[in-house]
């Protein structure tokens, strides 16, 4: 059972350090060249009349999110807000994909190089890593009240 928690353990902390990786990195591409950013959120056919909130919020929540990440009593909630702000990004993109003539790429550095599809793809295991870490959290909150 020793080995279990470990690998719990193990694939808990792994799954934070790449959440904090990637919401770090794309917050910090966002705001390193945030008017580009601005100008392609304001391109977007869903999110033009709402692209200056945007602008701000998406980085200043990946940092928070992030931040999270790094104290584990937030960890949880640092996972859920990391599975619904995915999960947001995932259904914008197929929503883009889908139903727009004009796809705009608001992701900043190594992300802007990613085909959609791969895209896509790194979001639906970024969403799936969250899932783990949430049962493997609330798991752990369940048998500790026993």
């Amino acid at each position: 059972m020793k080995i279990l928690n470990v690998h719990k353990t193990l694939l808990l902390e792994f799954t934070c350090f790449l959440y904090v990786l990637l919401f770090v990195y794309a917050a910090v591409s966002k705001l390193i060249d945030f008017n580009q950013f601005k100008i392609q959120l304001g391109q977007s056919p869903i999110l033009t009349a709402y692209s200056d909130w945007i602008a701000w919020g998406v980085p200043i929540a990946e940092l928070i999110i992030a931040f999270l990440f790094l104290c584990s009593r937030s960890m949880l909630l640092a996972f859920y807000f990391s599975f619904s702000l995915m999960t947001i990004f995932t259904t914008y993109i197929i929503l883009i994909l889908n139903f727009s003539d004009y796809i705009p790429c608001s992701c900043g550095g190594i992300l802007e190089t990613l085909s959609w599809n791969s895209h896509l793809t790194l979001n639906f295991i970024f969403i799936g890593l969250a899932v783990v870490g949430i049962f493997i959290l609330e798991y752990q909150i369940q048998y500790n009240k026993k």
